[in-house]
């Protein structure tokens, strides 16, 4: 009887080791506060859990692994997210045991603010996106201190890509002090080796584009201007699955671009942006919002005219907050964007196809590729030829019914 007695378990994951805890539904205290070390956990888990007991964790760097691997012994695995276990934040006690008894109470009494946990899928995706994102981090600031050095000397570069090969003999054979110039010589080494890794990088999200489920999700992304496919990709990991808001308003607050709002008594104001959330996901669509207005009328003129009213910085968020409720519609009903343009929506697709060479990848020749998710989104049947540049391709029939 005892052994089938539901407990609720608390988990406070640190670097090297794990403290436990639990109660049962009357608050009691059932498995006093131990300390388990990481090394030994899985061996514990297995000889301790229960497959009655739920067990609650703080997301941290580790806290998928751990997840995945209480998973199968227990009945629920809940991932809370930690600044929202307010109890925790603001005691004035704070130790590992009061933590972890804290988490243990707060899930048996069902108030702890879970978190979704992503499928694999989802977690490989946002790994490469981010790493992705690091590189480039390096890259812009390896960049940003040759340009720095350049204002400090009063040196004017030549034309061309001021990084670019053909202007490498122009550093190296600037007249700086010998310290100077083996910074700059490493810095160029480095920008060197930056650009191949991106590449390969930016190859796998590429290919991940092709894999199921992105496949399936790609071009409804795609179809909207200022989308390239290392936007879409990195928004598509961001959201991870679409089912999991009801309403357009909630992806708006999960990335962050929702107002503040402070509503109390006869007092009501809002703010600006929560900034809560997914910040890779705001990030992204705030460029895409950028490439939007400079190259769509549509968008262009709405943004000028929220520009007039409000000023072009919150002007921009709120062509980027349109974009996002267009994104939730389109990926919940699967349907092509209302106002697709089906020779530019071919044009974007020509160049996904283009970037995956799917002459060589799926043996498909990219006006071939375009036909097919032309077709998925059902927009341009009778449409023939696409301009491309100084080239016109030449579409295939489409295959969907006419009727």
């Amino acid at each position: 009887m005892i052994n089938s007695q539901k407990r609720f378990v608390g988990l406070d994951v640190h670097k090297h080791y794990v403290m436990v805890g639990a109660v049962n539904a009357y608050q009691e205290m059932v498995l006093p506060p131990r300390k388990v070390s990481l090394a030994e956990f899985e061996g514990w888990a297995r000889k301790h859990l229960r497959p009655t007991d739920e067990v609650v964790l703080e997301a941290t760097t580790n806290a998928w692994y751990l997840h995945d691997l209480l998973e199968p012994l227990v009945a629920r695995v809940v991932v809370c997210h930690p600044p929202q276990v307010k109890l925790i934040a603001a005691a004035v006690v704070k130790t590992d045991k009061k933590d972890t008894m804290t988490l243990a109470k707060l899930l048996a009494v069902g108030m702890i603010p879970t978190i979704w946990v992503p499928p694999e899928y989802v977690r490989e995706l946002r790994a490469l996106i981010h790493h992705r994102q690091r590189l480039i981090s390096q890259q812009t600031r390896i960049k940003n201190q040759l340009q720095s050095l350049l204002h400090r000397h009063h040196l004017v570069p030549p034309g061309g890509k001021l990084f670019g090969a053909a202007n490498r003999a122009w550093w190296l054979g600037l007249g700086l002090t010998s310290s100077e110039k083996l910074r700059l010589r490493q810095d160029l080494i480095l920008l060197d080796q930056l650009d191949p890794l991106i590449s390969e990088v930016e190859t796998e999200i590429n290919r991940l584009s092709l894999a199921e489920p992105w496949a399936d999700l790609t071009p409804y992304l795609l179809q909207l201007p200022g989308i390239g496919l290392i936007t879409a990709m990195t928004i598509l990991s961001a959201i991870g699955e679409i089912e999991r808001f009801p309403t357009a308003k909630k992806l708006v607050g999960y990335a962050g671009l929702g107002a503040k709002v402070h509503s109390s008594g006869l007092t009501h104001r809002t703010g600006g942006i929560t900034k809560q959330g997914r910040k890779e996901l705001r990030r992204v669509l705030i460029e895409a919002a950028w490439t939007a207005v400079r190259y769509d009328q549509h968008w262009q003129e709405q943004f000028e005219h929220l520009a007039y009213h409000i000023g072009r910085e919150k002007a921009i968020v709120a062509i980027a907050r349109k974009l996002l409720v267009i994104i939730w519609h389109v990926l919940t009903a699967k349907v092509a964007d209302r106002r697709a343009e089906p020779q530019q929506v071919a044009r974007y697709f020509i160049t996904w196809g283009r970037q995956l060479r799917v002459k060589t990848t799926l043996g498909l020749k990219a006006s071939e590729f375009a036909r097919q998710h032309l077709d998925r989104l059902q927009l341009g049947r009778e449409l023939e030829r696409v301009p491309y540049g100084t080239v016109t391709y030449c579409l295939p029939p489409s295959t969907t019914d006419q009727t």
